[in-house]
């Protein structure tokens, strides 16, 4: 399992909309929280651009990667040659692992400074630099908390109540110097906590907190499997899910009680010895590397171009129209 989800899922100026999103119904797709594993264990094969939009993602950027699937392949192809040209460092004409981490790197860097400055302006409400608390609750809670009547729905009442509390304790924690009022790296820390050593143990305890089904304080091999699938027509399990059972009893629950506790839920959503990038960068180098030299050159790259990048020819169907500058 991999990071994606765990980033998509810790980008909190949606954390609201992605609990009343929860409530429409659980998704019978797989949904993705831990450390996606080293693709030369990984038996998956990648022959369509849906099993590539994390490798687009982690390559461009997601808002650049929207980009790249409005392109023709060769307008792709051209773009993504000059992209290249920028890998490689030291400029011998090939692309080594460490070139690629380091790209992924900065493209993750950028993802979460875009970000937080998207946001910035709509939560600084009085423009003094700052965010405090009460901004933030205004511009996220405000209409329910004046209207509290109009929620009509349950669900939706009960999600407005738990999320409330929840963005209040990690904006706290976030907020190191205790004034109430978030910088922009104290915002960025409240934004993207998986980021920020100081907020670790929120984003465990979030994890918990949303699997955690019968409040025992712990995650059952039952609880983990429903966070990703909804066993919703009756049939057989799907292979993947089998496997993720055994997963589960093999390398979640470490001290095989048949369940996950919060230190071992850190292991699974935020392992120490797993660094994202440099997974990824030997993902790409390994799928595409022909001659096996650990290296890639500019050809290599191009030739396995949809891997990196995509275009109007493997876009499915998005309606993706936002212009950006060229990378």
């Amino acid at each position: 399992m991999d990071l994606k989800g765990t980033l998509r899922y810790l980008t909190v100026g949606a954390t609201l909309l992605l609990c009343i999103r929860g409530s429409l119904g659980v998704s019978t797709f797989r949904k993705e929280r831990g450390a996606h594993p080293d693709p030369e264990l990984s038996n998956q094969q990648h022959e369509d651009n849906q099993s590539f939009q994390y490798d687009h993602e982690a390559f461009l950027g997601k808002e650049d990667a929207k980009t790249f699937d409005q392109l023709t392949p060769e307008e792709s192809k051209e773009r993504l040659g000059k992209i290249v040209d920028r890998i490689d460092a030291n400029k011998d004409g090939l692309v080594t692992t460490e070139e690629l981490k380091n790209w992924i790197k900065r493209v993750q860097k950028r993802y979460i400074f875009e970000n937080v400055a998207k946001v910035w302006r709509d939560y600084d409400l009085n423009k003094d630099n700052k965010i405090s608390w009460d901004e933030y609750k205004q511009a996220t809670y405000g209409y329910y908390l004046e209207n509290e009547a109009e929620f009509q729905d349950a669900t939706e009442k009960s999600s407005f109540k738990k999320m409330l509390p929840r963005d209040e304790r990690r904006f706290k924690r976030a907020d190191l110097d205790g004034d109430s009022e978030a910088t922009r790296e104290e915002f960025t820390a409240f934004l993207h906590p998986e980021e920020f050593e100081h907020m670790k143990d929120i984003v465990v305890l979030e994890t918990l907190e949303d699997i955690d089904k019968n409040d025992d304080g712990f995650v059952d091999q039952d609880e983990y499997i429903a966070d990703m699938f909804a066993h919703e027509d009756g049939g057989p399990e799907p292979d993947w899910v089998i496997t993720e059972r055994e997963q589960f009893a093999d390398f979640r629950d470490l001290n095989k009680d048949g369940k996950m506790d919060k230190e071992e839920i850190r292991h699974w959503i935020l392992p120490q010895d797993y660094d994202h990038a440099q997974a990824e960068a030997r993902h790409l180098v390994y799928e595409s590397d022909v001659d096996k030299d650990q290296m890639l050159t500019k050809g290599e790259i191009l030739d396995n171009w949809n891997m990196f990048v995509g275009s109007q020819a493997t876009n499915y169907g998005e309606d993706l129209t936002k212009d950006h500058d060229e990378l």
